[in-house]
C-alpha cells in the first residue's frame, strides 16, 4: 500500500553543484544565501522567493518592473529573469533546481552558482547595467544616451555592491529592502 506523502517530498532529492558535488535542497532555508560546501567554496544561493531587492534598491526595481515586460508566465520582472541572465551568461556555473512539486521547501526555484554571494551580486549589477546601455543605445535622444553613458563612465560596481551590501546589512537574515 502507498504511504501519504506530501507531493516531491520523495524520490530523487539531489541537486548537484558546479563543483561536482552534490546537495539536498531540502538543505536550503529561504534565509540562505550562501551554502559552505565541503569542496571548500561558498556558493552563491538564491531562491525564487528572494526579491530583486537584494541586488538593487526598491527604486531601480521598479524601474525595471515598468520597463521590462516579461515574455514567460511571471507578471513582472523578477528575480527568475536576473538569474535567468547570469545562466545565459554563464551556463556551466548556475545549477537550478524546480521545486515546483515539492510542499516541503517554501520555493519553488533554487539556483545555486559557482560563485559566491558576493562576486553574484556584481555579476548581477554588470550584466543589469549592460542591458540598461543597450536598451539606451536604442533610444531617440540622444543627450540621453551621451548622459548615461557619462555616468556609466563613473559607476563602479565593486563600490556599488560594497555600499549596498553594507546598507543592507547581508550579514543578518533580517536585511531589509532600500
Amino acid at each position: 500500500m502507498a504511504e501519504p506523502r506530501v507531493p516531491g517530498s520523495g524520490g530523487d532529492r539531489h541537486l548537484e553543484l558546479p563543483c561536482g558535488n552534490s546537495i539536498d535542497p531540502h538543505e536550503i532555508d529561504l534565509g540562505m544565501r550562501e551554502y559552505s560546501c565541503p569542496c571548500g567554496a561558498s556558493h552563491a544561493v538564491v531562491t525564487d522567493v528572494h526579491p530583486p531587492s537584494r541586488f538593487f534598491p526598491e527604486s531601480l526595481v521598479a524601474v525595471l518592473r515598468e520597463t521590462i515586460e516579461p515574455a514567460d508566465e511571471f507578471e513582472e520582472f523578477g528575480t527568475p529573469h536576473l538569474l535567468g541572465v547570469v545562466m545565459e551568461e554563464f551556463p556551466e556555473k548556475v545549477r537550478t533546481y524546480d521545486a515546483s512539486d515539492d510542499g516541503a521547501v517554501g520555493y519553488a526555484m533554487l539556483w545555486v552558482t559557482d560563485f559566491d554571494s558576493r562576486r553574484l551580486h556584481e555579476i548581477v549589477v554588470e550584466l543589469v547595467v549592460e542591458l540598461m546601455e543597450h536598451a539606451v543605445s536604442h533610444a531617440a535622444d540622444d543627450a540621453a544616451i551621451s548622459e548615461f553613458e557619462t555616468q556609466m563612465l563613473e559607476f563602479d560596481v565593486e563600490e556599488f555592491v560594497d555600499q549596498y551590501r553594507r546598507q543592507r546589512e547581508f550579514e543578518s537574515e533580517h536585511d531589509r529592502a532600500l
